[in-house]
């Protein structure tokens, strides 16, 4: 059997399995397994016990259940509670104020979890109720929800950026870098959107007549409170981007200084603390779980040659660019998000994506942008994307499954737009990784 047939059946059997239902590492490292005992017979028991080995050797993972530490601390303790408040009263006066507000609170939410669910959950609980009392649309509220909540992929210190930066060998810093100007970007053409379209059409996003009622000092308090995670993220952030501090130090500083603030605020309990020490736990471990999956199955691909393979018959057979092979890879992101989440996807691809990127001559780290961003598109691309279903589980009974799917078209329209530009100029992602790592 050639080796594009063997990588055709390895796919095909992987595909099944998940959709029978099976964890996303155990069909990827069921696959990896049978395929090394039948292609090289017992010499490929090795091939699972050098990824381990591989794995435990890897000492930036240990920034992961850092991360993933500091967001549950940030979230649990409801610091979020205070920024949408500060939201309200700064923004609240302007059409489509809150909205905007909303966007923002989700830029920082983000900052402080690097997980899309953080976003959906707060903005589900706390902005959504608010929004739609205050009289705004509902379709361009829950569509607004979604889009910012996906933001928590691809700012910093983004987890999905973490494991991406695993698979592919690449330094987690860069990465983080290379998302901040495109996160930002795609949040201001958000806020953009919005303000434009309650401008042409206020009924949308009414002004709020209280916010003025707020005393300047109240004002000032709870943007005092809004900076508070902007103050932690640059406690973590300003030693690791200046060289005090390694990757790992930096995620310890943030877990840290998280933690402080919640018991400062007299936020943090035992029974929170628990419940964010399990979460971690079992989060840490499901990411350490992939990951072995996704060596051992890449450690197959190399062994077969497939990558150069399936190259060959792209470039030389086909006779596709360069060019059309990586818009047709960011559409195969899209179809797959239809039905799995971007920790699934990235595992099942990495393998041939990321070593035919690199043998096209792309930018890893660039590219590392490009899968967040296709992801963020894919979470919200019906008719089965992931948060169109976390939307409808947290939304209340008025907002029914079409106007879930209504709401995100004009946002998905801005997400393309995004990636296009960022596609053709990837300067957009890459200045500051470059300026900041060439000192």
């Amino acid at each position: 059997m050639s080796q594009e047939y063997i990588a055709l059946f390895m796919f095909a059997s992987m595909m099944l399995l998940l959709f029978t239902g099976q964890r996303v590492f155990g069909a990827i490292g069921a696959v990896a397994a049978i395929a090394a005992l039948a292609l090289w017979g017992t010499g490929g028991q090795d091939i699972p016990f050098a990824a381990a080995m591989k794995l435990m050797k890897w000492y930036p993972l240990l920034t992961l259940p850092m991360f993933i530490f500091m967001g549950y601390v940030l979230s649990e303790s409801r610091l979020a509670d205070d920024l949408y408040r500060m939201f309200h009263v700064w923004m609240g006066p302007i059409h489509g104020g809150l909205a905007i507000g909303t966007i923002g609170l989700m830029v920082l939410v983000s900052a402080m979890n690097g997980l899309s669910v953080a976003g959906m959950a707060i903005g589900a609980t706390i902005a959504l109720p608010e929004l739609l009392r205050r009289g705004y649309d509902k379709i361009m509220v829950t569509g607004v929800i979604q889009a910012g909540s996906s933001l928590g992929i691809l700012v910093p210190p983004s987890v999905v950026l973490v494991l991406y930066a695993m698979i592919a060998r690449q330094p987690v810093g860069q990465l983080w870098l290379a998302g901040v100007i495109p996160g930002l970007m795609m949040a201001g053409m958000f806020v953009l959107y919005i303000y434009l379209r309650c401008k042409l059409q206020p009924e949308l996003g009414p002004a709020m007549a209280d916010a003025h009622e707020v005393s300047r000092a109240e004002k000032f308090r709870l943007l005092g409170a809004g900076a508070l995670p902007l103050a932690i993220f640059a406690a973590m952030m300003v030693p690791f981007v200046n060289g005090w501090t390694s990757l790992v130090e930096s995620s310890a500083i943030g877990a840290l200084t998280a933690l402080v603030a919640s018991l400062l605020k007299r936020r943090m309990t035992w029974a929170i603390f628990e419940n964010c020490t399990k979460q971690t736990l079992a989060i840490s471990c499901m990411f350490m779980w992939i990951i072995l999956a996704a060596l051992g199955f890449g450690a197959v691909f190399d062994g077969l040659g497939a990558v150069k393979a399936i190259e060959t018959l792209f470039t030389e057979k086909m006779g596709l660019s360069p060019w059309m092979i990586l818009i047709l890879m960011q559409v195969s992101f899209i179809v797959m998000g239809t039905f799995l989440d971007d920790t699934a996807m990235l595992v099942i691809v990495a393998p041939l994506y990321v070593p035919l990127v690199d043998s096209l001559g792309f930018d890893l780290i660039w590219y590392g942008v490009l899968y967040t961003i296709t992801t963020q598109i894919a979470y919200m691309t019906p008719p089965f994307g992931y948060n169109l279903f976390l939307m409808r589980a947290m939304a209340p009974p008025e907002i029914s499954l079409r106007d879930i799917y209504r709401s995100i078209v004009p946002f998905v329209a801005v997400m393309v737009m995004a990636l296009a530009i960022i596609m053709l100029f990837p300067q957009i992602a890459l200045w500051l990784p470059e300026h900041v790592y060439a000192e």
